[in-house]
């Protein structure tokens, strides 16, 4: 028997959950609280035929006769107005990636964390096509889940990147392997407080049982500690660690220690990855692949070959003997302090960008005498200034826009240097994603 179910947002996730439950022979209803849209344009989106009907604006208690499932988009917050009407009405409210896994088959991997996620997402899939044959990678990486959901098979595997977002409406979601590769301060606009949110992101592993794993990081002590008391068998990392059970760098070379056993797998100078964090995403992506039983020689293959993920610490030209990296992805201090930390030389840094409520004072410690300019964009450029300026750092200056940012930079570096985009904040307000930050910062670079 037929469904009807809501699906609440109008973006990407929005559209591939409402084309995924038409699929399935359920009915659609598309809610926006944003009544300037269009339902036409909404509507063009799908066949003539579908069941699917468009709803903006304020959501009524009418509107939602017979519904029996809310399909959140991420973006969507759980204290919208329109969810407390769903739960005076006892409806159920399902994240995108809940609804995708209440339908897919074969073999999940999940993989979490405040950073790193994206790049050890991408590299898993990687290693996963280099040996099975059905290999599907979704989430928060681009592809929505439920877009390809319904194409995998008993014999498939899916490699999932999932955000906190995603993960506060799970409720049967059951990785086969999952990861959670750090968790550092961030999105505490949403998640109000950082026990709720290390709380949310330990929840990927609610579903898991002792047959399951997860991997983690041992140089996290909030994960070192989890480890100890979740119900999946842990599997540990360290980049600072010799650990005697797990995966840990003994020099140069990744290797791990297995019942008394030591296994060398790869020499971090092999990796075409700049940065510890990243030997951190490869350890990670190694365990994972281990555990889904792809052979170690097909591992190491497909993480020598591996490239930097777009918009991740991202190689985009040399100009006058000066170095231009696209970090757009370093959305918060942490992941911004991985990257200047990466920077082989003397660098100028573009940050700033939309407030999440972050704290500066660890990212603007870490420059360490390296970052010899800063310039800065957006909502939070005061809020930067005044930090940098409190930790004596005072070489700072205002761009309007990313092509005066890029301009400034390259009159102020020297050959030899770095110009790194790690923005330690999001890009809501200027632009309309960090995808679109990191393109633009490309053509102005490309156009020096």
């Amino acid at each position: 028997m037929s469904q009807k179910i809501l699906v609440a947002g109008s973006g990407k996730s929005g559209i591939a959950a409402s084309r995924m439950i038409l699929e399935t022979g359920d009915e659609a209803v598309l809610y926006d609280s944003n009544d300037a849209l269009k339902k036409d344009e909404l509507l063009s989106q799908f066949g003539k035929t579908d069941k699917i009907s468009v709803i903006l604006g304020e959501l009524k208690k009418e509107d939602l006769k017979d519904i029996s499932i809310c399909v959140i988009s991420p973006g969507i917050g759980l204290d919208a107005p329109f969810v407390s009407v769903l739960k005076e009405e006892n409806i159920p409210v399902w994240s995108e990636i809940q609804l995708a896994y209440h339908h897919a088959k074969g073999k999940l991997a999940a993989i979490t964390g405040t950073n790193g996620k994206t790049t050890t997402t991408a590299l898993t899939g990687e290693i996963m096509k280099a040996f099975y044959e059905r290999v599907y990678v979704v989430g928060n990486i681009g592809i929505p889940y439920t877009q390809e959901a319904l194409k995998t098979t008993e014999d498939s595997v899916t490699v999932a990147e999932v955000s906190s977002f995603q993960l506060e409406t799970i409720t049967d979601f059951h990785p086969d392997v999952s990861a959670i590769l750090n968790i550092t301060p961030d999105h505490l606009n949403r998640h109000k407080t950082m026990e709720c949110y290390i709380k949310v992101k330990e929840s990927i592993t609610v579903n898991q049982t002792e047959k399951d794993c997860c991997v983690l990081n041992y140089d996290d002590l909030v994960l070192r500690e989890f480890g100890e008391s979740m119900k999946p068998r842990a599997i540990y990392f360290s980049s600072r660690n010799s650990l005697d059970e797990g995966y840990c760098i003994d020099g140069d070379v990744i290797i791990r220690n297995h019942g008394g056993n030591r296994e060398e797998i790869v020499n971090i100078n092999e990796l075409n990855l700049l940065g510890r964090h990243n030997h951190e995403n490869v350890m990670a992506a190694i365990a994972i692949a281990s555990e889904l039983n792809v052979p170690m020689e097909v591992i190491k293959k497909a993480v020598c070959e591996f490239q930097a993920v777009e918009h991740r610490i991202e190689f985009v030209a040399e100009k006058a003997g000066v170095k231009y990296y696209n970090d757009s992805k370093g959305t918060n201090p942490d992941a911004a302090i991985q990257a200047v930390k990466a920077m082989p030389g003397p660098t100028i840094l573009i940050a700033g960008g939309y407030d999440k409520n972050s704290e500066y004072d660890e990212w603007i410690e870490s420059f360490d005498g390296k970052v010899k300019h800063m310039v800065l964009l957006g909502q939070t450029r005061e809020k930067i200034a005044e930090c940098a300026a409190k930790h004596g750092f005072t070489n700072v200056m205002y761009a309007e826009d990313m092509q005066e940012a890029v301009k400034v930079c390259a009159s102020y570096a020297n050959k030899g240097d770095y110009v790194l985009l790690s923005p330690a904040c999001a890009s809501w307000g200027m632009f309309r994603c960090y995808e679109e930050r990191g393109e633009i910062f490309k053509e102005c670079v490309r156009s020096l």
